[in-house]
C-alpha cells in the first residue's frame, strides 16, 4: 500500500485508527477456546465488527509466536483474511526486527512477501545496514521505533549525545538511508510533548501512535503536536478495545469503543 492510499483511507473514513490485534488466550472469551483456532476467531470477529471504523491493523507477533507453529498460522490466516477482505487497510507486523544485512533481508521477506504485511516495525540500534533491506521494499514501509511509550525509554533514547537526545539521532541520520521514503516512525502516546521537536524533523513522516487507552496516552495531546497535512498519524489502541467485553458480545463492545475513538477522531479533522 502507498502512503497516498493510506491518506485517502484515512479521508474516506475519518479515522486514523489502528487496531492492535494482541491475543492472548487468558483473556479472550472462553467460549472461543473450544474452536479448533481460537486466536483466529477472535481476530475475525474483531475485524468484521471494527474494519469500518479503523485503518490499520498491528498484530504484535510475540502473541503469536508465544503459541508456537499453531500461533504463526492463527497470524497467516489472520493477515490473509484481513488483504482478501479489506485490502485498503494497512497491515502492521509489529515484530521490531533488526539485525544484520542478511538476516534483515529474511526477516523482511518473510514479513512482506510470505505473509504480505504492508509494513513491519524496526528496531535503529544496529543502525543502516540492519534497516535498508526492509526499506528495499517498493511500496512496502519500514516502521522505526524512535521515542518509545514504555518508563525504559528514558534509559537510552532521551539520554544527550553532543547535546542532541539519541532519538533525535535517530531520526537525523534515518533521514540519510536509503529509500528513506518508505520510513515511518513509533511515537509513544506518552511522550506528546516531544512531538513538536520530532514533527520539527521528520515533518511529512507517517507516525505510529501506541499508549492511547491502557497506557494513559492522550488523543488531543498527541494531534496537537504530532499531525499534519496528511494528518501524518497512525493511534494504535490494543485492549482498550480488543478486551472491552469479555462475553458472547466482545466484538460489539470492541465494535463501540473503536467507535468511541473514531468519532473523536472525526471531530479532530
Amino acid at each position: 500500500m502507498t502512503t497516498e492510499q493510506l491518506v485517502a483511507e484515512i479521508r474516506q473514513k475519518k479515522s486514523f485508527l489502528c487496531i492492535g490485534l494482541d491475543v492472548d488466550l487468558n483473556k479472550i472469551p472462553k467460549h472461543l477456546l473450544a474452536l479448533e483456532d481460537p486466536i483466529f476467531e477472535f481476530n475475525k470477529a474483531i475485524i468484521d465488527a471494527t474494519h469500518h471504523l479503523c485503518v490499520a491493523y498491528k498484530p504484535n507477533t510475540a502473541f503469536y509466536e508465544a503459541y508456537g507453529i499453531k500461533g504463526w498460522k492463527s497470524l497467516e490466516k489472520t493477515i490473509q483474511y484481513i488483504n482478501e477482505n479489506h485490502p485498503n487497510i494497512f497491515t502492521i507486523a509489529d515484530a521490531k526486527r533488526g539485525d544484520i544485512g542478511n538476516t534483515s533481508t529474511m526477516y523482511a521477506k518473510a514479513f512482506f512477501e510470505d505473509l504480505s504485511f504492508d509494513s513491519v516495525t524496526v528496531a535503529p540500534y544496529m543502525g543502516k545496514d540492519s534497516v535498508e533491506p526492509f526499506l528495499a521494499f517498493e511500496d512496502k514501509h519500514t516502521i522505526l521505533l524512535a521515542l518509545t511509550s514504555n518508563a525504559g525509554a528514558f534509559d537510552f533514547q532521551t539520554q544527550k549525545v553532543e547535546g542532541k537526545e539519541v532519538y533525535k539521532h535517530v531520526l537525523n541520520t534515518s533521514r540519510k538511508w536509503r529509500n528513506a521514503h518508505n520510513l515511518m516512525y513509533v511515537v509513544g502516546a506518552t511522550k506528546a510533548e516531544y512531538l513538536k521537536d520530532i514533527r520539527e524533523i521528520i515533518p511529512d513522516s507517517f507516525l505510529l501512535v501506541p499508549g492511547v487507552g491502557a497506557q494513559g496516552g492522550n488523543l488531543q495531546e498527541v494531534c496537537k503536536y504530532g499531525m499534519n497535512s496528511s494528518v501524518g498519524l497512525l493511534i494504535n489502541s490494543s485492549r482498550g478495545i480488543i478486551y472491552a467485553g469479555n462475553d458472547e458480545n466482545f466484538a460489539e463492545a470492541a465494535s463501540k469503543k473503536a467507535k468511541e475513538l473514531q468519532l473523536q477522531m472525526n471531530a479532530i479533522l
